[in-house]
């Protein structure tokens, strides 16, 4: 099985479920975070949490350097959005779980969220007009069940769905954006 194949894809009732908080890092909790960097990579994706590798607990991993440059991973187990800005700014995003397909999503443009690193220490990491701004709050949606689709109005989200289900005939996978 390939790391494409492990990524989970829309509807599996997975997606759309509340992630259990991690109570002790150990050796699962880092393997289960290695690979799931390795899935990222393989897919091309900037970020991926827990329940798109079918595991419902509070881990995510990111990496918004990733191309050209040299790799800068970032693990968050547990991650919070502690506060985020009133003002909201409308990008474009895509989603390892609904390959072929990306959306216009309006998120906050400024995001700070509170996580422990894989040593358990609690790091905060803030994010302003930017890929890692998105990325955390997209990735932190997941945890929640709470995946791209649903921030758009029925008449944008049916018409999302459409173009997911044509892509997937057309055979898109995780990482594809456009078919």
């Amino acid at each position: 099985m390939s790391a494409i194949d492990d990524i989970v894809l829309s509807p599996d009732p997975r997606l759309k479920k509340q992630c259990a908080p991690i109570e002790h890092i150990d050796d699962t909790v880092r393997k289960l975070a290695q690979r799931m960097l390795e899935d990222m990579y393989a897919a091309g994706g900037c970020g991926l949490a827990a329940p798109q590798v079918g595991e419902n607990i509070r881990l995510v991993v990111i990496d918004v350097d990733y191309g050209d440059a040299p790799k800068n991973p970032y693990v968050l187990i547990n991650p919070t959005i502690v506060e985020s800005s009133q003002e909201l700014v409308a990008g474009s995003e895509g989603c390892l779980s609904f390959p072929g397909i990306s959306v216009t999503v309006e998120r906050p443009n400024r995001v700070v969220v509170h996580a422990l690193n894989l040593d358990g220490d609690m790091i905060e990491y803030t994010a302003e007009n930017n890929l890692m701004c998105v990325c955390l709050q997209h990735e932190i949606d997941h945890l929640d069940g709470t995946t791209m689709i649903d921030h758009l109005s029925p008449t944008a989200r049916a018409r999302a769905l459409r173009e997911y289900e044509q892509a997937r005939e057309a055979g898109a996978q995780p990482g594809d954006t456009e078919v």
